[in-house]
């Protein structure tokens, strides 16, 4: 059974996403072992430098390097990464446990992204779309569209 792990900087404060979130979780556990790691953003004043920016996503940075098992492989959620299908995420989370790949970490960044640090560590980068959504709402997104990958794999009817 996969172990996933989202790990994102910043916690849910709003009672309808964290409802949302409880129920992917609960709908994941036929298929995987879930862990929702909610880190601590770097405050950041309110017109940040790039300087600051950029020391800010170290830190968190090093907070995300620090939760990632050694042997896990890494799925870092930035715009630069590559947009997939429902059908070819499900597709490529098969492929991941036919090579013996059991504990995958989905990295979600926060307000400014991710530090090159955390993408130079994941193993693939992948793209929810071109458009920006709030950080709470990605992480919905991201809990739906791994709970439709394992529902395409077993054909389920979710997807249609």
């Amino acid at each position: 059974m996969f172990t996933i792990t989202i790990l994102s900087p910043g916690k849910c404060r709003e009672k309808y996403v964290r409802d949302f979130c409880a129920e992917y979780e609960k709908r994941l556990s036929a298929f995987c072992r879930l862990h929702l790691v909610e880190l601590s953003p770097e405050p950041l004043p309110e017109n940040p430098s790039e300087a600051q920016i950029q020391k800010a996503l170290e830190r968190e940075g090093a907070q995300i390097l620090a939760k990632i098992p050694k042997n896990a492989y890494v799925l870092a959620l930035c715009i630069e990464g590559k947009m997939l299908s429902s059908e070819a995420l499900s597709q490529k989370i098969s492929a991941l446990a036919l090579e013996g790949k059991s504990e995958l970490v989905f990295v979600l960044g926060s307000s400014f992204g991710l530090s090159d640090e955390v993408k130079r560590r994941a193993d693939f980068r992948l793209s929810m779309s071109k458009m920006t959504f709030p950080h709470r709402l990605a992480r919905v997104m991201l809990l739906e569209q791994i709970y439709r990958a394992f529902q395409i794999q077993n054909g389920g009817k979710y997807h249609k």
